[in-house]
C-alpha cells in the first residue's frame, strides 16, 4: 500500500494533537476560575484562548501548502523538518501565551509561524512555475 502524502499526514496528526493540548489548556482554565463562556474577564483564559485560535488561524495554510508541494512531488525530507519545527515552534508559542518565564516562546512561535508560511509560499510558486 502507498501512502500519498505521508508527511502531511503526519503533519496533520501532531496538528490535531496540538489542537486538543491547547483546548485541554483552555479548559483547565474554564473549571478553575468557573468560566462558561468567553473569558469571564480572566486574563489567562484570553491568553490561552488566543493560543488556540492563532494556531487554528495559521496552521491549516500551512498544512495546505506542505501537501500541495508534496502532491507535487518536491519538498522531500526537508519538508518534513520544516513541518516537525513549525509544530514544535506552535507549542512554544503556547506555552509562551500564559506569560512569564517563558514568554519567550511567543515570539519564538510568531517567528517560526511566519518563516515557515513565507518560506513555503516562496516554494510553492517556485514548483507551480516550475522554477523548483
Amino acid at each position: 500500500m502507498t501512502i500519498l502524502l505521508p508527511t502531511t499526514l503526519c503533519l496533520a496528526a501532531a496538528a490535531a494533537l496540538i489542537n486538543f493540548w491547547l483546548a485541554i489548556r483552555c479548559g483547565q482554565v474554564r473549571m478553575k476560575e468557573k468560566i462558561n463562556i468567553g473569558t469571564g474577564g480572566s486574563d489567562l483564559m484570553e491568553r490561552r484562548m488566543r493560543a488556540q485560535l492563532n494556531f487554528a488561524e495559521n496552521t491549516p495554510w500551512v498544512l495546505a501548502l506542505i501537501a500541495a508541494i508534496e502532491l507535487a512531488g518536491k519538498g522531500g525530507g526537508g519538508l518534513a523538518i520544516v513541518g516537525a519545527v513549525y509544530m514544535a515552534a506552535r507549542v512554544a508559542h503556547g506555552f509562551g501565551m500564559d506569560g512569564g518565564s517563558l514568554e519567550k516562546g511567543r515570539g519564538i512561535g510568531v517567528m517560526v509561524t511566519m518563516l515557515t508560511q513565507l518560506g513555503l509560499a516562496v516554494v510553492a510558486v517556485l514548483v507551480a512555475t516550475e522554477r523548483m
